[in-house]
Formats: structure tokens, sequence, C-alpha cells
């Protein structure tokens, strides 16, 4: 017999709160397609749509209008249950940080939904350029942290792999161009090593343009058509292109999102966290 599990009422829910099924998908760490498919099997299970097309979203259909009030419901009461149950089980003080970029989306909802679970935990995150967060682990400052790296340690655990490529502005062509711009992070990382790297490897003129602290600077240049960058492909969209083979690029490392802790016995609050942390990029991916 069907029924309507806590899955597709919270796959619901996040579509019809962000107005598009690749908004909602982000709320909830999915792709696009699996969404899709909860909300093709809810429809089914309902024997209606509970969305109709409209522009570039989605807006609720009669059904929709209908289920709304009961999916907010039966999702609050259990979320209400869980927390009453797991509030005894983890208590303490946790460290974290994150990187600001990422700190901005995916984590950011991850540790929102770890306070509501875990009210008793005291949570303190850092928010930060990330490369020093290895540091920071090593002399416990931090006691949990996730950064990128381009080679993980045995101590890393690897939580999202993204591939790097050298990125233009759709709308601008630096093939021409005798002495080539570019945008780069302007402190020590991976990131920026592995850009001059490959430009070395290039060996044709270069001159840095512009220089930003985060990956949403350098996004920010490339669009604007200032200068090219060395970015993760999951920065890509419609605007953007790719331009390895263009402008005689080599292959590029991949940029890899790792978790780390400090070296002691775990705490509570440590394993919940990074199970909360893992378990979303997994059920993300």
């Amino acid at each position: 017999m069907n029924s309507l599990d806590s899955d597709l009422l919270r796959t619901f829910l996040a579509v019809s709160e962000a107005g598009s099924v690749t908004d909602g998908a982000a709320r909830i760490y999915l792709s696009q397609s699996a969404t899709s498919l909860r909300l093709k099997r809810l429809e089914a299970i309902l024997g209606q749509p509970v969305f109709d097309r409209h522009g570039r979203g989605v807006v609720l259909s009669d059904t929709g209008r209908r289920l709304l009030p009961v999916a907010q419901e039966v999702t609050a009461r259990l979320d209400t249950l869980l927390r009453d149950i797991s509030q005894d089980s983890v208590s303490g003080r946790l460290r974290l940080g994150i990187p600001d970029d990422h700190g901005q989306t995916r984590l950011a909802e991850i540790i929102a939904a770890f306070s509501r679970h875990h009210p008793r935990v005291e949570l303190d995150v850092t928010c930060a350029l990330s490369s020093n967060f290895p540091e920071a682990l090593g002399k416990g400052s931090l006691d949990l942290a996730v950064y990128e790296v381009e080679s993980p340690s045995s101590h890393e655990e690897v939580l999202y792999e993204d591939p790097t490529c050298w990125v233009s502005s759709a709308h601008r062509n630096f093939a021409a161009c005798e002495t080539l711009p570019v945008a780069l992070f302007d402190h020590a990382c991976w990131w920026r090593d592995a850009a001059i790297a490959s430009l070395k490897t290039r060996a044709q003129p270069y001159r840095v343009v512009y220089s930003s602290q985060s990956v949403t600077g350098v996004i920010a240049a490339v669009e604007a058509g200032i200068a090219v960058g060395l970015l993760g492909r999951s920065s890509l969209h419609g605007g953007l292109s790719v331009v390895n083979e263009t402008l005689g690029f080599t292959s590029t490392p991949a940029s890899r999102l790792v978790m780390a802790s400090r070296g002691i016995d775990e705490t509570g609050p440590q394993d919940a966290m990074k199970a909360a942390i893992r378990d979303a990029f997994q059920t993300g991916s």
C-alpha cells in the first residue's frame, strides 16, 4: 500500500519554499534529477500534480495547497520528536571551522539543522579563509574543520571532489592576447599555487590583473571579462566557458573538500557534527 514518507514531504516543502526544483534541490542537498524523481513519486501516490509550472519556477497546484499545511505539521512534529529524544545524548562545546565560500551555502544549512537537533551543543563557528585551518587544528584552537586541499592526508576525510579548469567569460575571447590577464587568489593557498604552476607550464606571458580572497571574487572578475581564472567545474554556468584547450593549458588538479579534527579522542559533539556533514554530502552527491 502506498504511503507518504517524510522524505517526500520534505522534498515537496523545499521546492515549495524555494519556488523552483533546482533551488529546492539545493536546500535538501540532492541533485535536481533526484528531487524531480521524488516529486514524481509523490504525485504518483496522490494521483494528482502538486505543482504547476510557472515561467522558470513552480507554483502550488490545488492539491499542493491542500498538502502544504499537513506536510509542514508532520515534518515539524517529527523534528520536535527527534530533538526531544536526542538532546539529552549530545552536549558540550564544538569549535568548528568552515571555508567562507562553502559556509554561505551548504555548510551553513547543515549547521542550522545540527543546532535544531542538538540544542545542548554550544557551537563556536569560524567562517573564514580556510588555508589556516590545518594549523588551527594542530594548535588546538579548532576541534573540527572543513577546508580544501589538492592532495588529502590520511587523517583528512574527502567530502567532495571538484575538477578544476581555466575559465573565461563566454563573451570574451582571450586567444589573441599576447599577455594573458589572470585573476588569482591573493593569499597563500593551494588554489593560487596550482594556478601559477599551470601558468608556468603554459610558458607564455601573463599578468595578474585581479586578486581576491575568495572564489566569489575570482568568479566576479571572470564574469566581468577582466581576466581568466582557475575555478572548480561546479562554479560553471551559462555565462562562463572552459578555455583550457583554447588557451593552451594542460590538465589541472582537482579540488578536494575535506574534513579533519584535532588529534585527540572524538567527543560527542565532534562525532555528531561529522556524521551530519558526512551524511549531507553523501546524500547530495
